[in-house]
């Protein structure tokens, strides 16, 4: 259905998510550039500034699909333990979407999570040589210093530069359109988001000389692996700030004077989120039933916790695993099959199992 986003808040339009359907991809590489404008006017909820991108740069869309996949996954990996896991997106996107529709520490957490996203997947499009618009980092170019001494640029380094720019012109198009509270802090969690990628740019370097020396060495710059974006972020979102908005509306101040200011790094969030106990599609919650919880955990993933209190349920299972593994010279590990019987710990369903639905 492609009118499910009508009338809610997406991060990322539905073209992205769209241009990853096994059914459309192969479709877009044979006839993206002259489908674009066809294509591109019929995805709904996108503003015109959207729109002329995605006419502009057919080709970005499905690099950015990536980013969809790689941020969904890495959502839901950080939030695998906690009662909201991220799995709206895969079990209904309208539930998703009244996440966002907060402004809540997930809701900042997603903004975030997305926009670093299409960062590192335009970024990584353009060193794979995939878009017209960019290449590798044209600044990284002749020679340079540092602790270890001379160096010359090479390789390719990653141009995150462009990827940061493209994703504030499409991500943040349609914030810009808004001028309340809620499009305030959707751009600020989008930007702590985009710096967060460019925060683990490393330089990787080659040595040249004789048996491997480093006479002379060649760089470039790199992206880190995804998860250390997402583990940051994770860090961010514990450490989320409570703001109220200023008095003439510019901006934001603490809602509790003993935190400090949010730095541009920092999440921040409006609303208090709720528990997610139950099934309740007001807030976008999926509820805690039938979710597998940890008995000997004191942390967010134990039965208490995840289960609010109603009990859980104990069923044995057996499975297959990977066991008595040897090393054999050289250079091979050979194991055997093992059953295994494990006892598996699932939330109760609350006595009133339906979704709640407020009037």
């Amino acid at each position: 259905n492609m009118n499910f986003l009508s009338g809610i808040w997406w991060p990322l339009p539905l073209v992205l998510l769209w241009a990853t359907s096994p059914v459309t991809s192969s479709w877009w590489y044979m006839g993206a550039v002259g489908s674009s404008r066809v294509m591109c006017d019929n995805v709904p909820g996108l503003v015109s500034r959207q729109r002329q991108l995605c006419r502009r740069h057919p080709e970005a869309m499905l690099s950015i699909g990536r980013g969809v996949a790689a941020w969904t996954a890495e959502c839901q990996h950080q939030f695998r333990r906690h009662r909201w896991d991220c799995n709206a997106l895969e079990r209904g996107q309208r539930l998703l979407g009244r996440v966002l529709l907060r402004s809540s520490r997930e809701s900042a957490f997603v903004h975030a999570i997305s926009s670093a996203g299409v960062v590192f997947a335009i970024t990584r499009a353009c060193s794979q040589g995939e878009l017209k618009s960019c290449s590798c980092d044209p600044k990284k170019k002749g020679s340079a210093k540092d602790s270890k001494g001379l160096f010359d640029w090479g390789g390719c380094s990653d141009n995150i530069d462009y990827g940061i720019r493209f994703a504030r012109a499409f991500v943040d198009a349609k914030e810009r359109k808004g001028k309340d509270a809620r499009a305030l802090m959707n751009l600020h969690n989008n930007r702590a988001g985009r710096k967060a990628v460019k925060r683990f740019l490393k330089q990787e370097c080659k040595c040249h000389g004789v048996s491997g020396s480093c006479t002379l060495r060649t760089c470039w710059l790199a992206m880190a692996d995804f998860r250390k974006t997402g583990d940051y972020l994770w860090k961010k979102y514990n450490g989320a700030i409570q703001v109220v908005m200023n008095q003439d509306g510019t901006g934001f101040t603490v809602a509790n004077k003993r935190f400090k200011k949010p730095t541009k790094n920092d999440l921040v969030y409006f609303e208090s989120s709720p528990d997610y106990c139950i099934r309740d599609r007001d807030v976008g919650s999926l509820g805690t039933a039938g979710r597998v919880c940890n008995q000997t955990s004191r942390g967010m993933d134990s039965c208490e916790v995840m289960c609010c209190g109603r009990g859980y349920d104990t069923s044995r299972v057996s499975r297959m695993t990977k066991c008595e593994c040897k090393f054999h010279w050289c250079c091979a590990v050979r194991c055997q099959d093992c059953l295994e019987v494990v006892d598996i710990h699932t939330c109760k369903a609350p006595k009133s199992a339906g979704w709640i639905t407020r009037t």
